[in-house]
Parts: C-alpha cells; structure tokens; sequence
C-alpha cells in the first residue's frame, strides 16, 4: 500500500522567505520599475513556492521515497531505518519546517524530514521495521 505524507510547512522558515522575497519585489516595483529584477525575481519566488508545496516523503512497501522539488529524490530501505529522532535541526534538509524528524539509516547516513503528520508517519515506519528507535523530545506541560 503507498501512503503519501505531505511535509510540514513551518513559520519559522516561510515567514523569512515571504518577507525577504516580498520586499525585493515590492522594492523592485516602487516607482520606477524593475523589470529586469522582477523577471528575475519571479522565477525565484515560483520555485520556493514549489519546493513548499512539493516536499513530500511516501512510503510505499519497504521503500520511504523523499521527494523535494524537482531536485531532490532520495529513496531510503525502511529495513535499514535504524533511529528516528525528533530534532529542530536547522540544517538545509528536505523539510519544509523545522520540527523535524532524523531518520538515520545504513551504516551511517542520516536525512532530516517533517512530515504533517509525524506520529502517524512514526507508526508507518514501525509497522514495517519494528527494531526502529523512536526518540521524541520531552513536552514540558
């Protein structure tokens, strides 16, 4: 059965790029117009809006498919899956935000993701590879 599990599209990393982004544009357009600037900025602005939208890690048999864009596909044996860490890692990752999980996998390689729906996606994982460690952060309530 495949399942598709959409990433998580996080404030703290689409606010940064929408008022970056927005401001060049609207500075672009003040007055005298830009129009070069404009015809390069919108180019820029269509792929992060398709980086967001397009970030998604499906898992269909044993196989976890990480897909981001058009210029990252990455597919990892969830047999090998050994770890799965909550992190809020910053590093530049197929993740969309920064409440993210770290599948580690092999001998020594990592990928950090962030699924919507994270417990569910955990779950998943498990039900195929039940020798995977889960590590959740501590909630303080």
């Amino acid at each position: 059965m495949k399942k598709t599990y959409k990433s998580k599209i996080g404030l703290e990393l689409l606010l940064p790029v929408v008022l970056v982004l927005g401001a060049v544009l609207l500075l672009s357009l003040a007055e005298e117009p830009a129009w070069a600037g404009v015809a390069i900025l919108m180019p820029v602005i269509l792929f992060v809006m398709h980086l967001f939208l397009t970030t998604n890690y499906t898992i269909e048999g044993d196989q976890l498919l990480i897909k981001s864009g058009f210029l990252f596909r990455k597919t990892v044996p969830i047999p090998d899956i050994r770890k799965i860490n909550e992190t809020h890692n910053p590093l530049s990752a197929p993740a969309t935000s920064l409440d993210r999980l770290e599948i580690v996998f092999g001998k020594y390689e990592s990928v950090l993701i962030s699924p919507k729906q994270k417990h569910e996606f955990i779950k998943h994982i498990q039900s195929i590879n039940p020798g995977v460690e889960v590590r959740m952060k501590r909630r303080n309530t």
